[in-house]
């Protein structure tokens, strides 16, 4: 079992990178996972540590304490958790510093180069200046230090100003300390806005619940207090605390947070309501279906939150590149500062040892590079691109497991859609009765009636609908499904079949095929054919539009459904899919997908998207299983790799217009990074920049991509539109 906890107090990327790394090394820990953007650690220990939680905690704290002080670590609490103040002390703090630290360097810059007074009697104020600037960055970095971790911005800016100091470049020692509080000031004020950003698409879990005594009276309790079947009371305004069934009232839902829509949904007395939905108007008395922990909200905020377990290939090599990449620099940097003066600095004349080159620019040129090596431009953007991105995806009403999934999205060639329920609309009507041998419609649709009642599936409901009437299940007994082509039943004691006419030629029994439009089911009574019901679907309004868009970028599109190849054929061609292929049963499905994943490259990717209700094999088979509206269905959840809040096919074209513009962003990031970074490590190997420009080189580019990466919660909702970039499935009725 994981348990989880918060770092309070965690600032650095990097940082979070080699808490988590050294975490994993450990024989005590068996599986680990810190969030930056969260400062959310998931941990799972080896069966017999860390039984006690405090011992966990002061193991935690004491890890992360080596590489970044002042860390707290406490408990996670299932209570909705306190937003932290934008401005708090340590913030208003930070801000003074800089202002009194630019007016102290304006003062010392003008005294040396305006009034002509010599740097060295200028120390009196630099050295001053420097300590109330930097205090806590050498303090970091002493700290740092002795524990061994050198590797961190800390350490090699502590170490580039002091060096500066040494070389007698006071003012720029000064100036680029506070360059550098600067860029971290800007920096944090950043992510606690992407932070933030996040915590908002995530802010929908409700503080508490009506609940109604039997007396009548209304008693506040936390969400996870509240049992199915209790009965809930929800207020204009106030959010839906869980799951469940309005049994008085009528009003209008705000679903935007979970779902996307913008439009208000109307309820009223019977409708399913989802937890996590506003109340804009109106009184709701509601019967409680799920518990809080099977709630909907309690779904999102978990797959939301455990979404960064699962890591892009990006931010993986990000990661491993992070960890050579500074100690590289480090000794690029040592290298620089010796090697230089030690054989340039020897004359032709071999008994001649006075050096030509001073030692002096190429300290300077070392010192350079210090300040340039930190990756956490890298570190820092890149995962928060990602968890960006799949915040953003949650609050467009689509649900991704993670950044791999988000980043394999890119490379989907391929998307096969099932039917039912996924581009038709799963409501089916009853629209022609044919009978045999003397049975009436009434008798056929009685039969038919009585045998499904026993499903779930939306086919069978539409032909109990169409009966309305009372069901007496003491006539039915010996109830069996036949998987893929319908149901064995016992009614009023005579052997009744009921389903597709697979299920006829195997029981042997001659069925008159029916030629009308549409989704046929077949009755049979003591081995005698009496009649077949046809039942037809709608196609969604954006299926067609979603299939159109989708080949216009050349993503190929299949349709694999258990429905009659005739019935196949026709709803395929009307949405212009490219491949149809109808008539299969459950393992047939999984064989055709296996056929299309044969011929794609390794690169290629293949998703498949299903309603959810008995399409586990195949979702679990694509690259990319996508769950249509499956938010209620515990099997989708499991399985699905992308859940779509909505019915609506469209949703993908919001999942691929997000993905590309995660993608984009993170590329951009890396590309900056890399460019400005290689560029500066050049130009001040040859000592053509100086420290301000390094201090930009690395605090610049960090902020500058933080900046960046905000751009994919600020980007606006578009229509839907792509940019560059059940037992009857395969049951009685054929689909």
């Amino acid at each position: 079992m994981k348990n989880e906890y918060r770092l309070k107090g965690l600032g650095c990327a990097n940082c979070a990178s080699k808490i988590e790394n050294m975490l994993k090394e450990m024989k005590e820990v068996k599986s680990v996972t810190l969030h930056f953007v969260t400062a959310t650690l998931k941990i799972e220990f080896e069966q017999g540590f860390f039984e006690n939680q405090n011992e966990a905690i002061s193991m935690i704290e004491k890890t992360a304490k080596k590489f970044e002080s002042g860390i707290k670590v406490t408990a996670k609490s299932k209570s909705k958790e306190e937003k932290g103040k934008k401005w708090d002390f340590k913030t208003k703090f930070h801000l003074i510093r800089l202002v009194v630290g630019v007016v102290l360097l304006a003062i010392g810059l003008t005294l040396q180069y305006a009034v002509g007074i010599a740097p060295l009697m200028l120390l009196w104020l630099f050295i001053p200046t420097y300590v109330f600037l930097g205090y806590d960055v050498v303090i970091k970095a002493v700290r740092s230090m002795f524990k061994g971790q050198i590797f961190n911005e800390n350490f090699l800016m502590a170490l580039a100003t002091i060096g500066a100091f040494a070389i007698g470049k006071y003012a720029e020692a000064v100036g680029v300390v506070l360059f550098f509080q600067v860029g971290d000031f800007f920096q944090g004020l950043a992510v606690n806005r992407a932070k933030n950003n996040i915590e908002n698409l995530m802010d929908i879990r409700p503080d508490f619940a009506w609940v109604k005594t039997c007396c009548g009276a209304l008693v506040k309790r936390e969400p996870e207090d509240v049992k199915i079947e209790d009965i809930i009371v929800v207020k204009a305004g106030e959010r839906i605390p869980l799951d469940g069934i309005v049994v008085d009232g009528d009003a209008s839902l705000d679903m935007a947070a979970l779902t996307g829509e913008s439009v208000p949904r109307g309820v009223k007395s019977g409708d399913a309501v989802l937890s996590g939905s506003v109340n804009q108007n109106g009184l709701l008395t509601i019967s409680v279906s799920k518990i809080y922990a099977d709630s909907t909200v309690s779904k999102i905020i978990e797959l939301v939150q455990n979404a960064t377990e699962k890591k892009a290939p990006t931010e993986t090599f990000i990661t491993k590149f992070a960890k050579y990449y500074t100690p590289f620099v480090m000794l690029a940097a040592f290298l620089i500062a010796t090697l230089p003066p030690l054989f340039l600095g020897i004359s032709n004349n071999f008994y001649d040892m006075s050096w030509t080159y001073s030692w002096y620019p190429w300290v300077s040129r070392a010192l350079i590079f210090l300040v340039i090596s930190c990756p956490c431009a890298l570190v820092l953007s890149i995962p928060l691109g990602f968890f960006g991105g799949i915040g953003r995806s949650a609050r467009e009403g689509v649900l991704v497991k993670g950044g791999n999934y988000l980043d394999a999205l890119n490379k989907v060639r391929v998307v096969v859609f099932d039917k039912t329920g996924t581009l038709t609309k799963g409501v089916f009507e009853v629209v022609q009765i044919e009978t045999a041998n003397g049975f009436s419609e009434e008798e056929v649709l009685k039969i038919a009636a009585y045998a499904e009642s026993m499903s779930n599936h939306p086919i069978a409901q539409s032909i109990v609908k169409c009966y309305d009437k009372e069901i007496d299940r003491e006539k039915l007994s010996e109830y069996f499904e036949i998987a893929g082509h319908g149901i064995s039943i016992q009614f009023d004691g005579k052997k009744t079949i009921v389903g597709n006419m697979k299920l006829m030629n195997k029981e042997g029994i001659g069925a008159v095929e029916s030629c009308g439009l549409g989704t046929k089911v077949y009755v049979a009574v003591e081995e005698k054919f009496v009649g077949c019901l046809t039942i037809n679907d709608q196609i969604k309004e954006d299926s067609k539009r979603t299939i159109a868009e989708l080949k216009t970028k050349g993503i190929k599109t299949v349709m694999l459904t258990g429905d009659t190849v005739d019935v196949a054929k026709t709803v395929g061609e009307e949405l212009g899919v490219d491949t149809i292929v109808g008539g299969l049963l459950p393992h047939q499905k999984v064989e055709e997908v296996e056929k299309i994943k044969s011929t794609l490259s390794k690169k290629e990717k293949l998703m498949f998207v299903g309603d959810g209700i008995n399409d586990a094999p195949v979702l679990a088979l694509a690259d990319i299983g996508v769950a249509m509206g499956g938010i209620g269905s515990d099997a989708a959840i499991e399985v699905a790799d992308v859940v779509l809040m909505t019915d609506e096919p469209s949703k993908l074209l919001s999942a691929f217009r997000v993905a590309k513009k995660t993608k984009n962003i993170v590329w951009q990031n890396i590309i900056v990074s890399l460019v400005v970074k290689v560029a500066f490590l050049g130009l001040g190997a040859v000592g053509v920049s100086s420290l301000w420009e390094a201090v930009f080189a690395d605090v610049g580019v960090s902020l500058l991509a933080v900046l960046n990466t905000l751009r994919i919660f600020r980007a606006k909702k578009q229509n839907n539109t792509l940019e560059n970039s059940n037992h009857h499935e395969d049951g009685c009725c054929g689909e």
